[in-house]
């Protein structure tokens, strides 16, 4: 196989609110912290363990307003995406870098206005594709009896 995968795909609940960046020709970038967990017993002690990582989430455009619309701190959303890598000059002179999740797919498992099993499924536009994300997003029903994640 010659080629190269870049694709991550996580369930977790938002660490804060979407904060918005608007520009100048019209565009906007949302940002929030995903956290996602891990849980385990541990052989010897017995008692469980809980690990939470935190992952910095990219949403672009109508997609970050739609985020920003029905999204807040503590909702449960999956989100599907690459990694990017991003480097810049800090204020003390030192160079910082991250990791982000840009998304280019994602659904929300609850939001501000339903609560519970109801999911809305929406995917973000492409630049080349022609885009229907002007209206509300259909929402999809499911149990969430058979939800073994671990949080």
């Amino acid at each position: 196989m010659s080629g190269t995968v870049n694709k991550v795909m996580l369930i977790g609940h938002l660490g804060d609110e979407v904060k918005m960046h608007y520009f100048e020709g019209g565009g906007c970038i949302g940002r929030f912290p995903l956290a996602t967990n891990e849980t385990y017993t541990n052989k010897q002690t017995g008692e469980k363990v809980t690990n939470t990582d935190w992952h910095n989430v990219v949403v672009r455009n109508k997609a970050a307003e739609i985020c920003e619309k029905y999204l807040s701190k503590g909702d449960k959303v999956y989100v599907e995406g690459r990694l990017k890598n991003r480097q810049w000059q800090g204020e003390d002179g030192n160079t910082r870098y991250t990791t982000e999740v840009h998304v280019q797919d994602f659904t929300f498992l609850t939001n501000k206005n339903e609560a519970g099993a109801s999911m809305q499924p929406v995917q973000t536009p492409q630049s080349s594709a022609p885009s229907n994300t002007s209206q509300t997003p259909a929402a999809v029903v499911e149990t969430e009896d058979d939800d073994d994640l671990p949080f």
